[in-house]
């Protein structure tokens, strides 16, 4: 009798980003770098870039590969912007957000602590791709964040 194989692979979660890139080996890199992310595999195509390659950031997977020669799929460079962003829980989010603009992000908001709990910034890394990077910090029920949320937004 065959074993039942598990819908979703050990380590993985539902919902696991796929990001496309222009450069995906030199992302990894950057990734490596930034987050500390752990490369798991990549999967070279005949001309070379990456057809699919794996990359673990904390306990997270994420997939990535370099854009469709044919089109089929651009990265945020071709598109000139991005639809989506990653939210990444840090432990230190100030010391990580230090260490991706060293490798290269750039800052889009900077680190602040937020209504709803976090420490909370934005960055855009050299590919394109935009980063919400947080630590969370305090526990807030919804009304206190819906009665925050008000007072921020009338200041």
């Amino acid at each position: 009798m065959k074993n039942k194989v598990k819908p979703v692979p050990d380590g993985y979660s539902n919902v696991t980003p796929y990001l496309t890139i222009r450069g995906a080996a030199k992302a990894i890199d950057f990734y490596k770098q930034a987050f500390g992310a752990k490369e798991l595999f990549r999967m070279p195509g005949p001309d070379g870039k990456i057809m699919h390659a794996e990359i673990l950031i904390g306990d997270s997977h994420v997939m990535l590969a370099d854009e469709s020669p044919k089109g089929e799929t651009k990265s945020p460079q071709t598109l000139n912007g991005s639809a989506s962003g990653i939210f990444l829980y840090l432990e230190d989010v100030d010391a990580s957000f230090k260490q991706a603009l060293k490798a290269g992000a750039k800052e889009t908001q900077p680190l602040q602590d937020m209504f709803w709990g976090d420490r909370f910034g934005k960055l855009t890394d050299p590919f394109g791709h935009r980063w919400m990077l947080a630590s969370h910090i305090e526990d807030v029920s919804p009304a206190e964040m819906e009665e925050r949320m008000a007072a921020a937004v009338s200041k």
